[in-house]
């Protein structure tokens, strides 16, 4: 098990030395699916019918706005939504090549698709590995079939199994994968079974994230009909703590509330949302920002076609006040292994919000570990990480 003190004491990933580095990120939203999961909010059409015509829009929008990254250095770029995977190896090449003639990329870029282990394929592996494609986030989900076809996904738990083995028999040696826990086919046996199984598999990275219900989604329509349970807090906050604790027992740290990673394998992209750097989001749906304010695109395949098409405005935008950014940095670093550092806090926001966060520190100090001036929650107070955020905020 790391010594995680002796591992930021060491500076194995410092977030400082990160952003002083300037890199930033670009996250494209691909917005198509098989399949609905009964679970998923997240913008997306089973109808790919306009597969082509939105990629043309995507290259449109990176031809756009080729300046809002500051001709920064691109440290990662992420391929997401929906199901990414579903792109082939043309449509991959001019994203790319309009990626590559707008943007510089660093050497060491971290280049990430999500997929579904129904994509996975030793043909698909190779042409991904030839796209410069250098991580792979490979949603799992759960090993049970019977949960699987519930969730409607597309694979079973075979299928889970046999998309992480080929894909690093393929040489990628970069994978996280995605699990889901408080749903009614899972009590603390079943969840430790499935996390032994998880490690086994020897991946670099696993995402892990506890069910919701969302109004609109085939769960949540369920779920107000009381056709299906509710989720059960108590039982969820268990399977959490089981889960820090055996992944860090397997040499997995656990430096945001969802996100476990081997000593140099934290995620680049994800680490660019928590740790307040720049990136560009790409697509229909897709989030920007750019330090100061933020924007978002149309959550709608045809209405952010027609926009790019038509030369008119596909995004709405917000500026950011000196507190609506400090409530974005306690919201997110709360969530890390970094925590919110008293000194960063001084040198963005100022002596007097510095003076109400060390105010909020000694309400909270049951709450919070302190290390070298930052501030990090307690594996138990992890459970309520927004709301002890929240009680930070300045209205």
């Amino acid at each position: 098990m790391i010594n995680l003190s002796l591992y930021l004491s060491k500076k194995v990933f410092n977030h400082s030395n990160e952003k002083t580095g300037i890199m930033v990120g670009i996250y494209l939203h691909i917005p198509f699916c098989k399949q609905a999961c009964s679970y998923c909010d997240f913008h997306f059409s089973t109808n790919l019918n306009t597969k082509d015509a939105l990629v043309k829009a995507i290259i449109k929008e990176i031809e756009n706005r080729y300046n809002y990254l500051n001709n920064n250095k691109l440290g990662s770029i992420y391929f997401g939504g929906g199901t990414p995977s579903l792109l082939n190896k043309q449509e991959f090449e001019a994203i790319f090549e309009a990626i590559n003639k707008h943007f510089t990329c660093d050497k060491a870029a971290e280049i990430t698709m999500e997929t579904n282990p129904d994509d996975i394929s030793k043909e698909n592996l190779k042409i991904w590995k030839q796209l410069g494609i250098n991580r792979l986030s490979i949603g799992l989900q759960s090993f049970n079939d019977e949960e699987l076809k519930w969730m409607n996904r597309a694979h079973n738990a075979s299928q889970s199994v046999t998309s992480v083995l080929m894909a690093q028999d393929e040489g990628f040696d970069n994978i996280t994968i995605d699990l889901i826990y408080g749903s009614k086919f899972q009590d603390l046996k079943t969840w430790e079974s499935t996390l032994l199984q998880t490690v086994s598999l020897n991946t670099q990275h696993i995402s892990s994230y506890n069910l919701t219900i969302e109004n609109k989604t085939v769960l949540g329509i369920q779920n107000a009909k009381g056709k299906e349970p509710s989720i059960n807090d108590d039982l969820s906050s268990k399977q959490f703590l089981m889960m820090s604790d055996m992944l860090q027992q397997n040499n997995f740290i656990h430096y945001e509330i969802s996100n476990f990673g081997k000593p140099g394998f934290f995620a680049k992209h994800n680490s660019n949302y928590w740790l307040q750097k720049h990136y560009l989001g790409v697509g229909p749906s897709a989030h920007s920002f750019d330090g100061t304010s933020r924007q978002w695109n149309v959550r709608n395949n045809n209405l952010y076609i027609q926009a790019l098409e038509n030369s008119t405005s596909y995004f709405e935008k917000e500026e950011l006040s000196v507190k609506d950014r400090f409530n974005e940095y306690v919201l997110t670093r709360f969530r890390t292994i970094w925590g919110c550092d008293v000194n960063e806090i001084r040198s963005l926001f100022g002596e007097e919000i510095e003076k109400h966060f060390l105010k909020m520190v000694t309400e909270k100090k049951n709450d919070l570990e302190e290390n070298n001036r930052s501030y990090i929650l307690t594996t138990q107070a992890r459970l309520y990480a927004d709301g002890i955020a929240a009680d930070f905020f300045i209205d």
